[in-house]
């Protein structure tokens, strides 16, 4: 065997930690050959749920502080006919209650804004369910954004109706956004396709969706840079929701509306409900009774509201019943 020189041995350590220096930078031949794109939001902790879609809201466990959950071990349900690198969009028609459905598009470098073009206006555009409420405790204080099906950073919709929904501020911000910069970035970085897929989830002739699913596949490296199905739920912490109308009240839990009243105190301290006298807003013309801070109040008309102290057993033997988030 011949001998290894001082010369060669120092020369061959220097290889060894070059080549360690390398592949701990992600410079080496051993990396992966995907970009480096924006970590998929869902981890191992995201409840992951067996269900393939969100259509059967019984199968999606409730709330519980997670803004989505993973469906279908977080697969997308794409045909291998959907997985095209031909851009393009589609936007359901509104349906008879003039609600969105499922939007679905191939994203590429095409379909997205020009590098520094700004989202137009988008507030002429008032979708099912939209009754706005400021609360002190919610981020950005509206309750509401008209929310994007199909985010315009990726395909530069504006006041498009069909891809607008009355959307929570936390399942936009911290449901939706994380999914939609991920498939962004993959784009911008790899100049690759996405085929991707929202679906708002509405129960009955609801107004306002329960949450929506989002799917994303990326395609020509078959799903390595992005793969997700998930579920967003449409809720905002401390705010109840009336999905069939979309008003909304303070659940006492996260602080108070600044347009709430300071005159919805109750009268008596009995432990009955129905037997304590409160204040309500009755609406004289479709016979439904509020609490002061329902967001329902601000849309009443002058001429049909009345402030009064009463029991809520007396409104009802009177013909009046509770709006839908003011029942408990």
């Amino acid at each position: 065997m011949k001998k290894m020189t001082i010369r060669s041995m120092s020369r061959l350590l220097i290889g060894v930690v070059l080549s360690a220096v390398l592949v701990l930078s992600g410079c080496g031949g051993t990396t992966s050959s995907s970009s480096s794109s924006a970590d998929n939001p869902v981890t191992d902790s995201t409840t992951v749920v067996d269900t393939k879609t969100a259509s059967d809201l019984s199968q999606i466990p409730a709330y519980s502080g997670d803004p989505y959950v993973a469906l279908n071990g977080n697969k997308p349900n794409f045909s291998d006919s959907d997985l095209t690198t031909k851009s393009y969009e589609h936007y359901s028609d509104l349906d008879s209650l003039g609600r969105c459905g499922t939007a679905m598009a191939c994203i590429g470098k095409d379909t997205m804004p020009k590098s520094g073009e700004k989202r137009g206006s988008i507030s002429e555009v008032k979708p099912t369910g939209w009754h706005n409420a400021r609360y002190d405790f919610v981020d950005g204080k509206m309750v509401y954004n008209r929310c994007h099906l199909i985010a315009h950073e990726l395909t530069d919709e504006n006041a498009n109706e069909k891809n607008l929904i009355t959307g929570t501020r936390s399942m936009n911000v911290d449901g939706m956004l994380p999914f939609e910069n991920m498939v962004a970035d993959y784009i911008k970085e790899t100049g690759n396709h996405v085929i991707y897929r929202v679906t708002p989830i509405f129960q009955g002739n609801e107004l306002v969706a329960r949450g929506v699913q989002m799917e994303g596949e990326s395609v020509e490296d078959k799903g390595d840079g992005v793969l997700f199905n998930v579920y967003c739920y449409n809720v905002e912490p401390g705010v109840t929701i009336d999905y069939a109308t979309g008003y909304t009240c303070a659940d006492g839990t996260g602080g108070s509306s600044s347009s709430s009243s300071s005159s919805a105190a109750s009268t008596s301290s009995s432990s009955s409900q129905d037997e304590t006298v409160q204040t309500y807003v009755i609406n004289k013309r479709n016979k439904k009774f509020h609490k002061p801070d329902c967001s329902g109040v601000a849309h009443m008309s002058e001429a049909n509201k009345q402030t009064v102290n009463a029991k809520r057993s007396d409104l009802i033997n009177q013909g009046y019943s509770p709006c839908g988030i003011c029942k408990p």
